[in-house]
């Protein structure tokens, strides 16, 4: 199976959100908040299995600015200054498809580690 293509990307400021769609007929709203603490950046990432940062604070972030990357993907300026990781569109895709238990695991870790959003 080929990577859906994006055939649109609409930033929605005032809500704080990227509206993403494919080819394959899907269209994603993924907020800004769950790009930032998502981000596929190695200060987010870590460099290995299992160093992973849970990010939080981040209820009100936005996205300032969107760079083409090629046919690759996309760079996404936060307005908190985190400018690193490079969102490739099966990465998007990918965090479309899995918003909803993504997101879940994300509230729960904050609450166990005793963070807030």
């Amino acid at each position: 199976m080929s990577t859906p293509r994006p055939t649109d990307l609409i930033l929605h400021r005032a809500s704080h959100a990227l509206e993403v769609a494919f080819d394959d007929g899907s269209r994603f709203r993924l907020p800004c908040e769950y790009l930032r603490v998502e981000s596929p950046s190695a200060e987010v990432q870590g460099h290995g299995p299992g160093q992973k940062v849970l990010v939080a604070g981040k209820r009100n972030v936005n996205v300032r600015a969107i760079e083409p990357m090629g046919n690759y993907g996309v760079l996404l300026r936060f307005d908190d200054g985190h400018d690193t990781g490079i969102f490739s569109w099966s990465l998007l895709h990918e965090l479309g498809r899995e918003h909803e238990a993504r997101w879940a695991n994300y509230v729960a870790a904050l609450e166990t580690a005793g963070l807030s959003r």
